[in-house]
């Protein structure tokens, strides 16, 4: 690769992100957002781009949880979003754990009042979960609608609500088959209390670090039991019905990024559908639907999480790549990752699995924080070609 073509988008890439750092409702402190045509932060997605920005803006890294912290409710509710002018609540919209990028955020800064807050919080985000996620009683987290786990235009989703009833992410529409049982929801639960465990401990709050633990034990086993079939070596939702909703999508690695499963299950999870090239490694992996699902949607329409390659499932991918021992195989994903964004004109949401061509709402925050981190991962430039968080150049 151009190490000089690399240097001017790395440092494009910093451009964009502090073009993308700015103030939001009701918070004083400014944050990234997500950019492009997504002009606020989603608890989804802006804790974990924060903490990889934060190498060059620490600030920006505790800011992009405390704004969360801010506003969550006296029930423990964290708004699934937050734009310039309001605040949303009509679903819970949660990928990677906040408590974990917030236990991440205070190693990488060394603030004990920051951890000691974020246990409070997420604690009371965990109990908001159980109150108002397990109307079916199994333990599960559940999914109300499409957006509660910003799996926009999915097929996992199909024809069902966008939002929950009137607007409130503790009611669930009467519609279809829900609520369903979410495996990779779960799965955020679980990694979740994991991450609160170690706070704890931190903290000195023994006792309640060894309850964490048994809390997440309790429902890692209940998403194996529950949502995982062992015939076709996947997670799926379970509809209200009991029955599973077959769709091969990116929910799997979800779940693998929580490492929910052990060693052996994930070998055999990896070699059935990850580096299948019929699955979820073609040329640039990972698809957001296995690609010879029958829902895959092959016209990869904008904002497509019915098959698009989406830089969110790409930035998340070294969470359980290095995790299960799999360091080759992420340096090819990165490379090809690299390479797509480097040939693109924008930093963009998505990109064509096959031919690397991107797609949708350029300044997207999540690409600038896939090639930073791609780039410094696989050690292309030198120290020197990278920029320090005081300067303004390369």
């Amino acid at each position: 690769m151009d190490t000089l073509a690399i240097e001017k988008k790395y440092s494009e890439a910093l451009d964009g992100l502090g073009e993308n750092t700015k103030k939001v409702f009701g918070y004083e402190k400014p944050v990234l957002v997500e950019g492009g045509n997504y002009p606020g932060i989603w608890l989804e997605c802006g804790p974990l781009e924060g903490l990889v920005y934060g190498r060059y803006a620490p600030e920006v890294a505790k800011a992009n949880h405390e704004v969360f912290f801010y506003h969550q409710r006296e029930d423990g509710y964290f708004p699934c979003w937050i734009h310039a002018d309001r605040i949303g609540a009509s679903q819970i919209q949660m990928v990677v754990p906040i408590a974990k990028t917030a236990l991440e955020t205070a190693d990488l800064t060394g603030d004990e009042a920051f951890l000691a807050l974020a246990y409070d919080c997420c604690a009371r985000w965990d109990h908001w979960l159980g109150q108002h996620r397990n109307t079916r009683g199994t333990g599960l987290c559940e999914a109300f609608c499409e957006f509660d786990t910003g799996h926009d235009n999915s097929p996992r989703f199909e024809g069902l609500p966008k939002k929950s009833h009137n607007d409130d992410a503790a009611l669930c529409p009467k519609a279809g088959k829900l609520p369903y049982l979410a495996p990779d929801l779960s799965a955020t639960v679980y990694g979740g209390r994991r991450a609160l465990s170690e706070m704890a401990e931190r903290l000195g709050k023994t006792d309640e670090a060894a309850k964490w633990r048994e809390k997440a034990e309790e429902i890692r086993k209940l998403i194996i039991e529950n949502c995982y079939d062992p015939e076709d070596e996947c997670f799926y939702d379970v509809d209200s019905d009991g029955a599973f909703v077959r769709i091969r999508g990116d929910a799997l690695t979800r779940v693998l990024c929580e490492h929910v499963v052990d060693q052996p299950m994930f070998e055999r999870i990896y070699a059935r559908h990850i580096k299948d090239p019929e699955g979820f490694w073609p040329p640039y992996p990972l698809p957001s639907i296995a690609v010879s699902d029958p829902t895959f949607v092959r016209e990869l329409p904008s904002n497509s999480w019915g098959g698009a390659s989406q830089a969110l499932t790409a930035l998340r991918a070294p969470r359980w790549f290095e995790y299960y021992g799999k360091s080759t195989d992420l340096k090819e994903l990165m490379r090809r990752w690299v390479e797509a964004i480097l040939a693109a004109p924008a930093f963009m949401q998505q990109m064509n699995p096959w031919t690397g061509e991107f797609s949708t709402s350029e300044g997207y925050s999540p690409a600038m924080c896939v090639f930073i981190d791609f780039v410094d991962r696989l050690e292309i430039l030198s120290a020197k070609c990278q920029r320090s968080p005081d300067s303004g150049g390369l």
